[in-house]
């Protein structure tokens, strides 16, 4: 019951970003102005609009590219003049590359200063944990980025400024991408162990004799994992719809560029297949998280 009902919200939520691209795509402006030149005859600009089937209501046009979207047809694109599904399909492995690379990223630096924040609270490991949470969520990512290309790859030359097909590409992206969550992440596994630390069977362990690098890292933190797995989920999903900074910034061919440059040609389906694949792996990312709940949490699992 638990699944449907998260299916259902899932798929409601999808619906309603399909309506809000399809309206928002067609407010910047009619296509056809990109397609034909400026002294196209009006006769030749009636028949394109008609063949592109643009000159029928917002609802018709709606109607029609929602019937053809659930058989997998998002239409021809404008620019590129393929398939717009096959486009989005061959740059969304690079957007979920640098997602994951990202993700990664954050958690290695989040989780080990969170929990050591927790562990030596006010000493000067959680001082510089605060201090850096703080720098984290100050610089955005676009300037992290620009940063790391002017120092590593410009004055020390160690890493490549663009483009993607070396670990050594994707190093820059990634950081710049999961810098700003390393701060929300560090706070949530601070304050998630802090609480459990406090909690009587750690105590109970404690006084067992337990090991304290397996009270911590086994006992505390697999408990504490609860919220650090809901931003997680919230922030990958958030990087798969807002990497296109980073990768405009590095060259990166990923969907959030190829979204960005088809809203600036007016390229409709382009855009309504990109952002309506960027919402099923939003909903599915966070129906992952709720069903991981399960896991973590055996009070959740039965049912207390």
């Amino acid at each position: 019951m638990f699944l449907l009902k998260r299916i259902l919200q899932g798929l409601l939520s999808i619906v309603g970003a399909s309506i809000v691209i399809f309206v928002i795509s067609r407010l910047s402006g009619d296509p056809i102005t990109m397609l034909l030149p400026v002294e196209a005859p009006p006769a030749l600009i009636e028949q394109t609009r008609r063949d592109m089937g643009l000159d029928r209501s917002y609802f018709e046009q709606y109607v029609i590219f929602a019937r053809h979207a659930i058989g997998g047809d998002f239409g021809q694109s404008y620019r590129w003049q393929m398939p717009a599904l096959e486009l989005v399909m061959q740059r969304l492995p690079a957007t979920i590359e640098l997602a994951c690379a990202a993700l990664l990223f954050s958690v290695m630096i989040a989780v080990p200063l969170g929990v050591l924040s927790a562990v030596r609270r006010g000493s000067w490991i959680d001082r510089c944990g605060n201090v850096f949470a703080m720098l984290g969520q100050a610089m955005p990512g676009f300037w992290v980025g620009l940063l790391l290309v002017y120092f590593f790859a410009i004055q020390l030359n160690w890493l490549p400024a663009f483009g993607r097909g070396t670990f050594k590409q994707l190093i820059m992206p990634a950081i710049a991408l999961g810098w700003y969550p390393v701060a929300a992440q560090t706070r949530v596994v601070r304050s998630a162990m802090l609480d459990v630390l406090d909690r009587d069977y750690i105590r109970v362990a404690r006084g067992l004799g337990v090991p304290e690098n397996v009270v911590i890292w086994k006992y505390g933190l697999r408990n504490a994992l609860v919220p650090l797995i809901t931003i997680m989920g919230v922030y990958f999903a958030a990087m798969l719809g807002g990497a296109f900074v980073i990768e405009v910034v590095f060259a990166w061919p990923g969907l959030g560029r190829t979204v960005v440059e088809a809203v600036f040609a007016r390229d409709f389906p382009v855009v309504q297949a990109g952002v309506l694949i960027t919402s099923i792996l939003f909903v599915t990312s966070n129906l992952l998280v709720d069903l991981s709940y399960h896991y973590l949490d055996p009070r959740i699992r039965h049912g207390h």
